[in-house]
């Protein structure tokens, strides 16, 4: 639908609103000349490294690198696409927006589908409460669910009856239930999708009824079944449980990723409220960006068992092409033969909260998942880790975490010279050194750029007079032609330029690994702020190293979270 907004019409709206006043309703603003400063609503930190900068129309976080303008920032406060975002700020705006007959007609048609699907979730729950729905509200109660957690999640029941929720909706909002699938009419009359099933209603962010998942209480095949996709519902960008997270939390930091709609609810139950569930098989590409878009700091919770840990496996490889510094992700396996349920009707929401804070960062889980099997003092079975590992950190974009990653593979992949002086094999060959990988300032200041586009006009001015730095600022003077804002719009435009791939990709050729991000950032923050900035990173990046390889003490992990939040003192 973005697509369908124009152009035009957006950098207007962009001119009439005031980044510092939207931002500031949410935040407390702190003026640091013409500028404002502010601790970051993305991330934990005590001082402030979140930077708006209203005559330029952006943010910047130098903790988390979260970045963006006024559509950016609602979409990630408030969960809201693109099309609400631009029509939020459009109606703070007094604008209208755009739309052509047909886009208003796919709006409506939207509108009208949620209305039937809002009437189809009174339904089940008025029909829980009938004096013939007993044996369902003793299920749920048999599960250990009390009446204020069945009415904050709008659990409900669907009668046996083959078109019960049909004749009670009538022909016009029974056409729009065909529409959406929760009616079938494919044997040629209406005929309900949910039949004797509890019922748990799938919102979006805003808290409009989308879709439903339905439990069995008879001896189906299938235990649980889901809506079929539809013109509201599409399974992978929504998060089940994500509403009523956001309602509970003020703000939501982290989040608890399960695999079942009882996991999600009994952990709320329990007081555990930042658990969620994404909706298909498996954790994909769409629904871990749809994750990240509410919180950067991700826990994924998997049972124990064969079928545990290849999901995790799974949502593993998918997330590590998406992530970036400061994001945070971790995986708890739970003991096989248990789930979130079980385990925490029986040992209660503090030991469950352990378990949580106990959660493998996700370096510590693919090494441990990908040495499975080896014995790493036989050089053969270092060599296996590294084919096995290699393809999956090059899945990373550049980042502190892919940089500690690869030096720890260097670490437990290298060879140990004493293996052979205790086998008496000959002479110990010379010792392996960690590889120091050194990259000019002209390539630094260009990942600073990739990795943080808005930047791109500070790099006009500070650098235009410096022959060594032409390739950064012919790169600053493409993306601000181009008109881009941040990461992902400078990647989208580089796919659609061929010309401009070849004339800025070959900056990075041959580099296994490049600086991390926060290294790129450096350089270009030094202009910006010239302090001690870079000492500081320096100082991150060592430590994120020592974190990856399983060494950090405590005290340096505080430390770090002391660096990362801005306050090196």
């Amino acid at each position: 639908m973005s697509g369908l907004i124009p152009q035009r019409f957006i950098e207007e709206l962009m001119d009439r609103i005031d980044l510092a006043e939207l931002i500031g309703g949410r935040v407390q603003l702190k003026k640091a000349g013409a500028n404002y400063k502010a601790r970051c609503p993305f991330h934990d930190e005590k001082t402030p490294s979140f930077n708006v900068r209203p005559d330029k129309g952006f943010y910047h976080c130098f903790g988390c690198g979260a970045h963006g303008d006024a559509i950016s920032f609602l979409r990630e406060m408030d969960g809201l696409s693109f099309t609400e975002a631009v029509e939020d700020l459009a109606k703070r705006a007094g604008l209208e927006v755009p739309y052509d007959e047909s886009v208003k007609q796919e709006i409506q048609q939207a509108r009208t589908l949620t209305e039937a699907l809002d009437f189809a979730g009174g339904f089940y729950r008025k029909a829980l409460e009938r004096s013939d729905a007993g044996y369902a509200r003793e299920y749920l109660k048999g599960r250990g669910l009390d009446a204020a957690t069945i009415d904050r999640y709008g659990l409900g029941f669907a009668p046996p009856d083959g078109d019960a929720l049909y004749r009670a909706a009538g022909p016009d909002l029974g056409k729009r239930l065909i529409e959406t699938g929760t009616v079938s009419d494919r044997f040629g009359r209406p005929r309900d999708l949910f039949r004797n099933r509890i019922m748990f209603p799938i919102r979006n962010s805003r808290g409009r009824t989308v879709a439903f998942g339905g439990r069995t209480l008879g001896d189906d095949k299938a235990k649980y079944i889901n809506s079929p996709e539809s013109d509201v519902f599409h399974k992978s960008r929504e998060i089940y449980g994500l509403y009523e997270a956001r309602q509970a939390l003020r703000q939501v930091d982290r989040l608890l990723v399960v695999e079942g709609y009882m996991d999600v609810i009994a952990l709320a139950q329990h007081g555990i409220h930042e658990a969620v569930a994404t909706l298909g098989t498996a954790t994909n590409t769409d629904s871990l960006q749809a994750l990240l878009r509410h919180a950067r700091h991700i826990v994924f919770c998997f049972d124990g068992d064969t079928a545990g840990f290849r999901a995790a496996d799974k949502a593993m490889e998918n997330a590590l092409e998406l992530l970036n510094d400061g994001m945070h992700l971790q995986f708890l396996m739970l003991p096989e033969g248990e789930d979130p349920d079980t385990l925490v009707r029986r040992e209660g929401a503090e030991a469950f909260r352990e378990r949580i804070e106990s959660a493998s960062p996700l370096s510590r889980f693919l090494f441990d998942r990908q040495r499975t099997g080896l014995d790493l003092t036989l050089g053969e079975h270092r060599g296996e880790l590294r084919t096995r590992v290699k393809p999956l950190l090059n899945k990373m974009p550049y980042s502190a975490l892919r940089d500690a990653m690869w030096q720890e593979l260097r670490r437990v992949s290298r060879f140990d010279p004493r293996e052979r002086a205790k086998s008496g094999n000959g002479p110990e060959p010379a010792r392996e050194e960690p590889v120091e990988i050194k990259v000019d300032k002209a390539t630094s200041l260009c990942l600073g750029l990739v990795e943080a586009p808005e930047l791109a006009a500070d790099v006009q001015e500070h650098a235009r007079h410096d022959r060594a730095l032409a390739d950064a600022v012919a790169l600053a003077d493409w993306i601000q032609e181009q008109g881009i804002r941040d990461r992902s719009a400078l990647f989208r435009s580089l796919a659609l330029d061929a010309s401009a791939r070849q004339r800025f990709f070959h900056l990075f050729d041959g580099l296994e690994y490049v600086p991390a991000r926060e290294q790129a950032l450096a350089t270009v923050q030094d202009m910006l702020q010239p302090d001690n900035e870079a000492r500081r990173r320096s100082r991150i990046n060592t430590l994120m190293r020592r974190m990856a390889s399983g060494e950090c003490t405590d005290a340096e992990r505080e430390e770090l979270k002391r660096l990362t939040s801005g306050n090196g003192s």
